[in-house]
């Protein structure tokens, strides 16, 4: 992954005049055709018309040119023949799109016009009191996350350090293992969001305080001073359906109140969450809005254009008052908060607000992008969204496609190969089984001990017994912890401890994998499952680090790259796929492999969603043509998380692979499909 700035000139050179330049900021990543796109939006040249030329040496770019080394001049070459036809066809029909565009902004504007214009005839004649009265007290709630009081009750209660590790580990697995401030930042708001939306839950009814049954609603009750006093103005008054006791349930609005004991049992904070997604303007929400406030301690603003593609409904419905008195009364406002704030810091605030303001001024006219699966509310039951129209489309529609994937994980094929290496050594000893069991036992504990370590300076001190179990078969042992970025070191006292060595992210990405196979190893050791004849599990020669793409993904917990990150807990979900759907994966950098074996796990839950038939294809020309290589049908997982080990009788070499699964368990009444891992065997060439 290299980013590029290319220069792209468009015409001048033998047709005269002078050629138009074009910057592009490009990632070479993402291939020839997302480079087309771009200069597409630039030059309105459709990406099948464009001829791109090196203007160092007119070598013509094509998908076999090397993005990373060519020369940052470009042009885009005048096509002559039957291609200039097209690319005349093509500007004509950009021309009559731009056209109709055009007649529908001023469409648009026109009926902002007439809805300003009926709005006078409607607005209250309050001079923006109600208005006031309305935002104003949000500024009070807003405060109140300012107090250090309240936020050193929060740093206590969120787990930060436990947080920050997830988003550097959400980086890693995208292949991003030095992020800016920015991308870190970014990835720990949306863990942050995670953990909000599992710590806390929207309470539709509580259950009884007598018996902890279901209850129903009888009405609304009057605050005790006490209830007041964290901003529970609202309380609720149930009925118990069992033994007819009454449960109060106070809607508190103060966050200190929601970071203690009680935080689970009575509703959600202020700061609540309806999705996992930090951009609220890609929610789908199915609400006539009249005015979204954005507050802060700064101050407020109308961010209501930023949530519509329909502004002119939007002002018909806005009467509470004048346009110009919103705007004027949350200046007032602002300024007010703002007051005693230094020049510099003014400055900066005032840029921020120019700069908001100009994309405002564009949100309402962009136009929809149809092809975006937005998802939708996710606080409150199914059938309250359901009424509402606020499922996602993604939760309503068929989701028919997922980006590329780069598969990050080479750790878990280091991961495999050290400990089925420690097993062949345990077989070919004829050591007992309660001997190795005893020695996995010791793996599972040190783990364990390093998991609950601070994860930038992970360490643990082997006890004695440990630590002559890990010199009897040290080689293996190091192998293992080398493939966890991990290293045992002997102190100064005798004792061994193993600690983090290089970067910590590392060992977060690869220890919950380990852990996973030693625990799998004591299973099947316990139950008596480890076979003598075929393949085992773990074994070496694991496919790794390559791409994959799915016919949809369920996001963001079940993408597609999670079936091959050798974590038992996560999942490659399709929504869509209980009927069929598919999944591939393309070998790193054109290698070819002559796959032997296979592994699926079932998934954490649902056995309706588990794969019941399905083909196993292999590609020699990355995925244009395939053929099959292996099919099984009504197949059944006995249990979550149960492993199935196939073998691949047909011998074909390809360097893509795709994965047709035809129905699951029960697709009745289940549009899902889910798998909690999929494994490759076979050795690349």
């Amino acid at each position: 992954m290299v980013a590029r700035r290319f220069v792209v000139r468009q015409g001048g050179g033998g047709g005269g005049g002078e050629a138009e330049e074009h910057e592009v900021e490009y990632d070479t990543e993402h291939g020839l055709d997302i480079l087309r796109l771009q200069i597409f939006s630039l030059t309105s040249v459709p990406p099948e018309l464009q001829k791109i030329v090196v203007e160092a040496d007119g070598s013509v770019v094509d998908d076999g040119t090397d993005l990373e080394a060519i020369s940052e001049g470009l042009r885009l070459v005048a096509i002559t023949g039957e291609e200039e036809e097209a690319e005349a066809a093509a500007a004509a029909e950009a021309a009559r799109a731009q056209e109709k565009s055009d007649e529908e902004l001023a469409r648009m504007i026109q009926a902002e016009e007439e809805a300003l214009l009926l709005q006078q005839y409607s607005i209250r004649n309050d001079g923006g009191e109600e208005f006031r009265e309305r935002v104003e007290p949000y500024m009070h709630q807003v405060l109140m996350y300012e107090d250090p009081m309240r936020q050193e009750a929060a740093r206590k209660t969120v787990p930060m350090d436990e947080l920050q590790e997830k988003a550097l580990v959400s980086l890693a697995k995208e292949g991003n293992f030095s992020p800016s401030k920015d991308e870190e930042d970014h990835a720990f708001l949306l863990q942050l969001l995670f953990w909000f939306k599992q710590s806390f839950r929207w309470v539709n009814a509580p259950p009884c305080d007598s018996c902890g049954r279901e209850t129903f609603n009888v009405g609304m009750g009057t605050a005790l001073p006490s209830e007041i006093k964290f901003g529970a103005n609202r309380v609720e008054i149930y009925r118990c359906n069992y033994c007819s006791s009454t449960t109060r349930f106070p809607r508190y609005n103060d966050p200190y109140k929601k970071l203690g004991k009680d935080a689970v049992e009575n509703g959600p904070i202020a700061l609540h969450s309806t999705v996992e997604v930090l951009d609220m303007k890609l929610v789908w929400w199915n609400k006539k809005l009249d005015y979204v406030i954005a507050i802060s301690k700064d101050g407020v603003r109308d961010v209501t254009k930023r949530y519509t593609r329909k502004w002119h409904e939007v002002l018909s419905r806005r009467i509470i008052t004048s346009e110009d008195t919103v705007s004027a009364i949350l200046s007032s406002i602002t300024g007010k908060y703002r007051s005693g704030l230094s020049i510099d810091g003014l400055t900066a605030l005032e840029n921020r607000d120019k700069k908001e303001s100009e994309e405002l001024s564009k949100a309402a006219y962009l136009e929809v992008d149809t092809s975006i699966s937005l998802p939708g509310r996710q606080s409150g039951s199914v059938e309250w969204r359901k009424a509402r129209l606020e499922l996602s489309q993604v939760e309503s529609l068929a989701c028919s496609s997922c980006p590329a994937r780069k598969c990050v994980d080479a750790h878990v094929s280091k991961i495999y190969d050290a400990l089925s290496a420690l097993l062949s050594h345990f077989c070919d000893g004829d050591i007992p089984k309660e001997r190795v069991i005893e020695v996995f036992d010791s793996l599972k504990c040190l783990m364990q001990n390093l998991k609950d370590a601070k994860f930038k300076s992970r360490r643990a001190t082997l006890d004695k017994k440990t630590q002559l179990v890990f010199e009897e078969i040290f080689p293996s042992v190091e192998r293992l912890l080398c493939a966890m970025s991990l290293k045992a070191e002997l102190g100064t006292d005798g004792k061994c401890s193993v600690t983090t060595v290089g970067n910590a992210v590392h060992t977060s990405l690869a220890l919950p994998v380990a852990m996973d196979v030693v625990d799998e190893i004591l299973s099947n050791y316990k139950s008596n499952a480890v076979c003598t004849k075929g393949p085992q599990f773990p074994r070496g020669n694991r496919l790794c680090s390559g791409s994959v793409l799915a016919s949809g993904e369920q996001l963001p917990i079940g993408i597609a790259t999670a079936a091959f990150d050798g974590i038992r807990s996560s999942k490659w979900e399709e929504p869509d796929g209980a009927k069929g759907c598919w999944i591939i994966y393309r070998m790193l950098d054109g290698q070819t492999c002559e796959l032997d074996s296979y592994d699926l796990m079932s998934a954490n839950d649902v056995p309706e969603r588990d794969p019941m038939d399905w083909v196993l294809e292999g590609s020699t020309d990355g995925g244009s043509t395939w053929n099959t290589i292996d099919a099984r049908s009504s197949v059944i997982f006995d249990s979550r998380f149960y492993r199935k080990i196939f073998t691949v009788d047909k011998r074909y070499k390809a360097n893509a692979f795709r994965f047709r699964f035809l129905r699951v368990r029960e697709s009745n009444g289940n549009p899902r499909f889910q798998i909690g891992s999929i494994d490759l065997y076979g050795k690349s060439t």
